[in-house]
């Protein structure tokens, strides 16, 4: 078959064979052992290694092309493939290696009166769908994580990143051959023809999840067209509320590196929340590092009164609709609230349930925060861009989840595996 390489009539068709050709590999994947999905996973890391100034040359005319078509800032720091990205790409691979290999885990044994034995053993999901927008090193992650746990998956990654994208299938697809392991266990779908991620979201024959990776018009899209299961979150509207017993130091350095340190993801900062016994001393330092940076405050109005007499320059005053944006770009929410339960009580009504953090020397009130803020990540005294699935040792992460099932927060090896129960006899029938 030719591959369709862009806009062509044969979409449904190319997809169903993709999908056809990952349901027969997700056998062979399932069935591998450790030792050979590790061997698969260190030659492609190998590769990336090897072949860096290629992929970087695929990565500069995807760039060249994004800036002609004035794609916006936020997104081309997603694409970028810098040389810092692709070793922590290989480190990602290598640290996925070194992880304990969840699949045919048996857990739970139980001898029941009968005297049969029940367990439950960890299998692979089978097919993963994951559909992403810029972002090559996702190429790389959710392959690395779906042969470590046994799937087979179809990437569909953004029109934007397409060369480095193919650039990458096809290191990949020679790490899973050197391995002995089929070629189809994982495919990038070589098409930037929209109708691919239609079809793709629509094959419950052969897909048996989805994982979106990309802004809220893709999530928005899949929940309302999809046939298939995802495992999603669609905003990240992530909250740091510095408390009255906060450290004033840590305060700074958490809430200027949880909004500054990269403006295009989804556990960026949106809004931040201060205790009004607090924010008389800590807004006005704070405006000067986000001055730095050209941060624009929309505050309520107790902040905006406070850091206007101060003559900070970069103001506007919040509306509602302030506290319901992901902004990835340097615009800041800012509320003062009286105390931490209406702190919690603002993440409530307005959070995404993504990540939230609290910073405070107070461990009672800290405890509390972390049992009662319902989000998928939360944090105390840490800059809420460690949620993130390398940063808390997954090797890399296939997606952040915000519901509840059947994954939740960023989503690694387990969470692309299921249970199954296992029954062990000794010839017991059932009277």
């Amino acid at each position: 078959m030719n591959t369709p390489t862009d806009k062509t009539p044969d979409v449904a068709q190319y997809m169903q064979q993709l999908g056809q050709r990952a349901r027969a590999a997700s056998r062979a994947m399932a069935r591998a052992d450790s030792a050979t999905r590790n061997r698969a996973l260190l030659l492609i890391a190998d590769a990336i290694e090897r072949d860096a100034a290629l992929l970087r040359a695929a990565n500069q005319q995807d760039l060249d092309a994004a800036r002609a078509n004035g794609l916006a800032p936020a997104m081309l720091d997603r694409l970028a493939l810098s040389d810092k990205a692709i070793g922590t790409m290989v480190e990602g691979l290598r640290q996925i290696v070194a992880l304990p290999d969840p699949i045919g885990e048996i857990s739970g044994l139980k001898f029941r009166p009968t005297g049969i034995q029940v367990g439950q053993m960890r299998v692979p999901l089978g097919v993963i769908g994951i559909i992403y927008e810029a972002r090559p090193n996702v190429t790389v992650d959710a392959a690395g994580l779906c042969i470590k746990s046994g799937n087979a998956t179809i990437l569909r990654g953004g029109s934007e990143a397409i060369h480095c994208n193919r650039a990458l299938a096809q290191i990949v697809k020679a790490g899973l051959v050197a391995a002995g392991l089929p070629e189809d266990g994982v495919q990038v779908v070589d098409t930037t023809d929209r109708a691919a991620v239609g079809a793709l979201i629509t094959m419950p024959e052969y897909v048996d999840v989805i994982v979106p990776r990309g802004g809220k018009s893709l999530i928005a899209r899949l929940m309302a067209e999809a046939t298939v299961p995802m495992i999603k979150h669609l905003d990240g509207i992530c909250h740091v509320y510095i408390d009255a017993k906060a450290d004033p130091q840590k305060a700074l350095d958490i809430a200027f590196n949880a909004k500054c340190h990269r403006y295009g993801t989804c556990n960026t900062m949106e809004t931040l929340l201060v205790a009004r016994a607090i924010a008389p001393s800590i807004l006005p330092p704070l405006a000067q590092l986000y001055a730095t940076q050209q941060v624009e405050l929309r505050c309520d109005d107790a902040a905006y009164g406070i850091l206007a007499a101060e003559g900070y320059a970069h103001l506007a005053h919040a509306t509602e609709e302030d506290w319901a944006t992901e902004y990835l770009a340097p615009v800041l929410a800012v509320r003062v609230v009286d105390d931490m339960d209406a702190a919690m009580d603002h993440i409530s009504q307005w959070s995404s349930k993504h990540t939230e953090a609290i910073v405070t020397e107070d461990h009672s009130a800290a405890m509390r925060f972390l049992r009662e803020v319902d989000s998928a990540s939360v944090m105390v005294n840490a800059s809420t861009r460690f949620a993130d699935g390398f940063e808390y040792g997954l090797g890399a992460e296939i997606g952040i989840s915000n519901d509840k099932l059947h994954a939740r927060g960023p989503v690694g090896l387990e969470g692309l595996t299921s249970l199954k129960y296992v029954v062990f006899g000794h010839g017991e029938v059932r009277q």
